[in-house]
């Protein structure tokens, strides 16, 4: 693409955008970054209001197939009108650099809620787990596969009312690849998605289709029951064989009082080959549903005199997010 663009020199260096503007976007400040993107806090210029800005790393700009890939999904994502999937405002290329600007959601994501909180009510995590559910088979239908479903990707932001005390948004659709004939790979053969959520399909290099975000949801519902993903392994290595040809311990070994028959519905959900998995992911949590009926509320873990710490409170509002996060997801006046 020729010589790189003050602004993708810049991209390099996240803390020297602040200030500057792109786009139409003035950058605030950063939020957090990951190998392929940086997220920042930004105020749109032209309709005044904050917005979620991610700028995708230089490099993938200068991939001709990943630009255009980007683009048409980038749209057809933004197409998905959809409660509980994050709104995508606009993307586009400026000064050789790809952007997102989403929509600003007050709230934490659920990784945050479950370092705080560890093991969820089952209400609360199948509230949830319906949610996220509902967005990814709407992508589906739009042949979108999501490929990294993982806590860090659903948003938890407070609900109307008491009977819906979340609101679950499911973001980062913006680097999503189309489903059909597509495998887990980019085309530099990285993997994309998040090994303790991983598919087995997309560890193999196999084309994938919604039953792989299936899979994924199953293991983001297993951590939110159990307190940890269905498969934890030392190494990367192990990690990926056990996606690949290991069972998951059974959730009633870390939860006696929910029903056995989860166990059997979260197997399914999990199953290594994609058509012995459910039909859609809100077939998979009605099976759930249906499975964890009457389950009593979670006990909190023994101490080490072998007394027992009581029984988990009821939940609160979501937690206030981390330092870092505060202003994207703290509310600040103005935000969407």
């Amino acid at each position: 693409m020729g010589t790189p663009s003050s602004l993708s020199v810049y991209a390099g260096q996240p803390s020297g955008l602040i200030g500057k503007q792109i786009a139409g976007y003035r950058v605030e400040r950063m939020l957090g970054r990951g190998g392929m993107a940086v997220v920042y806090c930004a105020k749109d210029l032209r309709l005044d209001r904050t917005v979620a800005l991610k700028l995708i790393a230089p490099e993938r700009a200068r991939d001709d197939t990943f630009r255009r890939r980007f683009t048409h999904e980038s749209r057809v994502a933004a197409s998905i009108e959809h409660p509980h999937i994050v709104p995508i405002f606009e993307a586009g290329e400026t000064d050789g650099v790809l952007y997102i600007a989403m929509r600003y959601v007050p709230g934490a994501d659920l990784r945050a809620l479950l370092d705080r909180e560890g093991p969820l009510p089952v209400a609360t995590a199948l509230r949830i787990a319906a949610q996220v559910a509902s967005a990814l088979d709407a992508a589906h239908e739009h042949d979108l596969v999501h490929r990294d479903v993982k806590p860090g990707n659903i948003l938890v932001a407070a609900g109307p009312d008491s009977e819906h005390p979340e609101h679950v948004y499911l973001t980062d659709f913006g680097l999503t690849k189309k489903a059909l004939s597509l495998t887990g790979f980019t085309t530099e053969g990285e993997f994309v998605g998040t090994l303790d959520y991983m598919a087995p399909e997309q560890i193999s290099g196999r084309p994938v289709d919604g039953r792989c975000d299936q899979y994924s949801l199953a293991c983001v519902v297993y951590e939110t029951l159990a307190g940890g993903p269905p498969f934890e392994r030392e190494e990367d290595a192990a990690l990926l064989w056990a996606h690949q040809f290991d069972q998951p311990p059974p959730l009633t070994e870390r939860r006696p009082e929910i029903p056995d028959a989860a166990d059997e519905v979260l197997s399914r959900g999990l199953a290594k080959v994609p058509e012995d998995r459910y039909g859609s992911c809100l077939e998979f949590v009605a099976a759930l549903r249906a499975a964890t009926a009457g389950a009593g509320t979670p006990v909190r873990p023994r101490h080490d005199d072998g007394q027992s710490a009581g029984t988990e409170e009821p939940p609160g509002p979501p937690p206030e997010p981390p330092e870092w996060a505060r202003p994207v997801f703290g509310g600040t006046p103005g935000g969407t």
